[in-house]
């Protein structure tokens, strides 16, 4: 039997690859192959053919950043004539359109600003939970650790207890680009050790909030580092189901690709193909994560219906608003009828969903009048 073979049947048998294995499948060109493994492992968490997606708002509520990012086209550093913080009216503003379209989930990301205490996180997340009834899905690792950085000493687990409290619900994955320090020396020297994204998210594992996980490839990193990079998340969520802690750790995981245009860091775009083999992979490898999440902003539609057989059941956020992606010259767009539609064509059922991957509605053949009625709201 060859090496590939023998690691997809021991994958599909419950086995689990390790770090050599994985870069065995990375260096192999049989991508159907990989993809088929992926689809059969994802049957086995969901074997209900339900594609589910959030209708979600992304609020990009500064783009003031210390960190200077390589390969980020959005910021705008500290003192600079374009760099924004929303109004708190702006926001508000934001999130009462997201809910008058049956939006449930806000993704509020920024950039790093040494300029806002910690007080603005918290104020703000008070003032919007006393308005609005919605899940604040918000906040990556390394904004925290700025918020850690400007609170006058609290302790990491004292700022994300705070930010709980206050009514930050979980945490995104934003940040994790490549969890290996060689590669995030090369592109971000500023933004904090691999280590230092697992800490926030091990922190709010410990306090009961669940979390996201992500990867970017397409830096340049080896197929080792993506490994490690998968290992790492892995090891973290046996952490959280041998803790038994209250949380379900890392709901989902969702890799994307570098989009190097308008960036200062070149490089050669990753194809689909790459991505693809990327996904069905981190299905194979990551066998205590439940969800897995199309990369249709980064990949467009198309790409993002092929993610629905090599291993995801999540077609993502309808991302009302994203302007992060878009500044690097990726501008994909679909909306809730554009989402039902790719998903049916994919031969699945679509389902909108919350933040916690438990299932409001599903569109299927028998609810045609509540899905017409629905899509033309939106």
């Amino acid at each position: 039997m060859k090496p590939i073979d023998r690691i997809l049947q021991k994958s599909l048998s419950g086995g689990r690859i390790d770090v050599e294995e994985c870069i065995t499948l990375f260096e192999s060109d049989q991508i159907e192959k990989i993809g088929d493994t992926a689809n059969q492992i994802m049957k086995k968490w969901h074997p209900d053919p339900i594609t589910t997606f959030v209708i979600g708002r992304n609020i990009n509520y500064t783009n003031i950043c210390d960190v200077y990012c390589r390969f980020c086209a959005f910021y705008r550093a500290p003192g600079s004539a374009e760099g924004y913080v929303l109004p708190d009216e702006t926001i508000f503003q934001k999130i009462q359109e997201t809910l008058d379209v049956n939006g449930t989930e806000i993704l509020m990301q920024g950039g790093t600003n040494p300029n806002l205490p910690f007080s603005y996180y918290t104020d703000l997340l008070r003032e919007i939970k006393k308005r609005f009834n919605i899940t604040m899905h918000s906040f990556s690792p390394a904004e925290i650790m700025k918020m850690k950085d400007v609170s006058d000493g609290l302790s990491l687990e004292e700022v994300v207890r705070q930010l709980h409290e206050a009514g930050l619900d979980s945490l995104p994955g934003g940040g994790a680009e490549i969890l290996d320090d060689r590669t995030r020396r090369k592109i971000s020297k500023l933004k904090g050790s691999w280590r230092d994204w697992m800490d926030v998210m091990q922190t709010a594992h410990k306090l009961g909030m669940h979390t996201t996980g992500t990867m970017v490839i397409g830096f340049g990193e080896s197929m080792e580092e993506r490994a490690l990079h998968m290992l790492r998340i892995r090891d973290a969520q046996d952490d959280v189901l041998l803790q038994k802690l209250n949380t379900p750790g890392f709901l989902a995981f969702i890799p994307w690709t570098f989009q190097p245009d308008n960036t200062n860091m070149k490089a050669e775009k990753v194809t689909p193909e790459e991505y693809l083999k990327t996904l069905a992979i981190s299905r194979i490898m990551l066998d205590n994560v439940p969800n897995f999440q199309s990369s249709w902003v980064t990949m467009g539609p198309e790409i993002g219906k092929l993610t629905l057989s090599y291993g995801c059941n999540d077609f993502g956020s309808t991302m009302i608003e994203e302007n992060v992606v878009s500044a690097a010259g990726t501008t994909h767009k679909v909306n809730v009828s554009s989402t039902l539609q790719i998903i049916r064509e994919a031969g699945k059922i679509p389902a909108q969903r919350n933040t916690k991957y438990e299932i409001l509605r599903v569109f299927d053949d028998e609810n045609v009048k509540v899905d017409r009625d629905f899509v033309m709201q939106n």
